[in-house]
């Protein structure tokens, strides 16, 4: 994938690896969070000859449904963020008037950021737009946006299957929740504990946090019937 570079060339864009640990990990969470929710849900409705298969099925539907909207979500980000830089640079490179050229790179930097860049840097950011030769007319997508998109259809099916896969080895369907659950929540804690590490907001703790929020979300889910 390509950017549009002030110095007026091309060059690969540096875009967020598919494995970026914080935002594949609560991406990771949230399917075992909706994976929790719907297995509960299912549970309450489903009873019968085969209900362990048909609540691994449901699980496992539940995951493949999570990691295909997370893909075309991912899609999604990524189009719209590359068209908004994109409309950037164009806006700052038609605007005949350097300070409101300057006006608009102000307003696009996060409000934290802003304080610590003055007009003399935007300025120089200005000349150098103004001097790119041509601008693409839209955003498009690219191949590695695709590739992207497929790594995290799999990295959240494959992260969330264990939480189906007791329905299909236990054969009570009580047994096989009790552990469906038990995972979810070792992976959660793992997960936070990951989370913890990559923000510097203490392993243990992110950890046991995760995993308290999965208890609260299993005690409504069974509050409400599941």
């Amino acid at each position: 994938m390509s950017t549009i570079m002030p110095a007026g060339h091309a060059e690969p864009e540096r875009r967020q690896p598919v494995l970026n640990t914080v935002d594949r990990v609560c991406e990771i969470c949230f399917g075992l969070f909706m994976a929790l929710t719907f297995v509960g849900a299912v549970k309450a409705v489903t009873a019968g000859a085969d209900e362990g298969h048909k609540m691994f099925f449901a699980a496992l539907g539940c995951n493949l449904a999570w990691g295909l909207a997370d893909a075309v979500m991912y899609l999604v980000r990524t189009l719209i963020d590359r068209g908004q830089r994109l409309k950037l640079a164009q806006t700052v490179k038609r605007e005949q008037d350097p300070a409101g050229a300057v006006r608009a790179l102000r307003d696009a930097l996060p409000e934290k950021l802003a304080q610590f860049v003055d007009d003399a840097d935007l300025e120089r950011i200005r000349a150098r737009f103004a001097a790119v030769p041509t601008l693409p007319p839209r955003a498009n997508f690219v191949l590695d946006d695709f590739v992207g998109a497929l790594g995290i259809f799999i990295l959240v099916v494959l992260g969330t299957f264990p939480v189906a896969v007791p329905f299909l080895v236990v054969k009570d369907v009580t047994t096989a929740l009790i552990a469906s659950r038990v995972l979810t929540f070792a992976m959660l804690f793992i997960a936070g504990v990951a989370l913890g590490r990559s923000t510097g907001a203490g392993a243990m703790k992110a950890g046991l946090a995760m995993v308290a929020l999965g208890i609260l979300l299993t005690m409504a889910i069974i509050k409400l019937g599941g």
